[in-house]
């Protein structure tokens, strides 16, 4: 089999098309670089999905924090703690079984027991917590002077938060927030690790890694192939992110870059 045809056979396998059947000796490199690869599909699904929504409950948690009522700010202290304070791997175990006994009462919570939307709930309120505690940071953060400033201009209530309060609490947050969407990617390889099971073998790119782990005795090669995706979808990431940081800093002064220049030290 060529390396064509094994990109057409296993290229899409992880979201069910192609090939059903996994290959069960003579792996190729290029067997394990196009599943493991096939797999990255589930990885970037779970991270994407759950970054984007769990930006907007960071952003309400982190006000709730941040409110003078407690009504608002306890929950919000509890929720951040909550999912800080346990790790990620007992979460996905304690949710799979928490579906599956809402599956027993009513087959609405079935899908809730697959991973597509089972982890992902996991992974949306796991980021969230820790987004919303880097989001109140920065909230916290916010120069008192801009404040004030916003208030003379005659800025109040909603009008206030979209053009003062939350542009300046993303860009101070910005580096960090970087820094979980990079690690919530990477947490993405427990999905299938833990609790919730690979239906007919269609996993992330862990699994897919794992599976020739095992089979051939050899983890040399499929975990750096497994290595060498994360960290260009890494690259993507900071890639990304510093885009969206230069658009949230367009408004301060860039440094004007300055060349090298070679002083050496004739004299000491």
């Amino acid at each position: 089999m060529s390396c064509w045809e094994t990109l057409a056979d296993y290229g899409l396998r992880s979201p069910g098309i192609g090939e059903r059947l996994l290959p069960r000796d003579n792996f190729t490199l290029c067997q394990q670089v196009v599943l493991i690869g096939s797999g990255m599909i589930w990885n970037i699904y779970f991270g994407v999905l759950a970054l984007c929504s769990g930006f907007f409950l960071a952003t309400a948690v982190a006000l709730g924090k941040a409110a003078a009522n407690p009504w608002l700010r306890k929950p919000a202290e509890w929720f951040i703690f909550v999912f800080r304070g346990s790790p990620l791997f007992i979460q996905f175990f304690f949710a799979y079984f928490a579906f599956l006994s809402l599956k027993s009462v009513s087959p609405i919570f079935d899908p809730l027991t697959a991973a597509w939307a089972g982890a992902l709930i996991v992974l949306f309120l796991n980021t969230a917590a820790y987004s919303g505690e880097i989001f109140y940071g920065a909230l916290l953060s916010i120069p008192k002077g801009d404040l004030e400033a916003a208030d003379a201009y005659g800025f109040t209530g909603w009008a206030k938060f979209r053009k003062i309060t939350w542009p300046t609490m993303l860009r101070l947050a910005w580096p960090a927030y970087t820094n979980e969407a990079i690690f919530l990617f990477h947490a993405t390889t427990l999905v299938f690790f833990s609790g919730f099971p690979a239906w007919q073998q269609r996993g992330d790119a862990l699994y897919y890694a794992s599976y020739f782990a095992d089979k051939t005795f050899n983890p040399f090669v499929p975990y750096p192939i497994l290595a060498g995706y994360f960290i260009a979808l890494t690259l993507v990431v900071i890639g990304l992110f510093g885009l969206a940081n230069r658009r949230l800093n367009r408004h301060l002064p860039q440094a004007a870059g300055r060349r090298l220049k070679i002083r050496p030290n004739l004299i000491r």
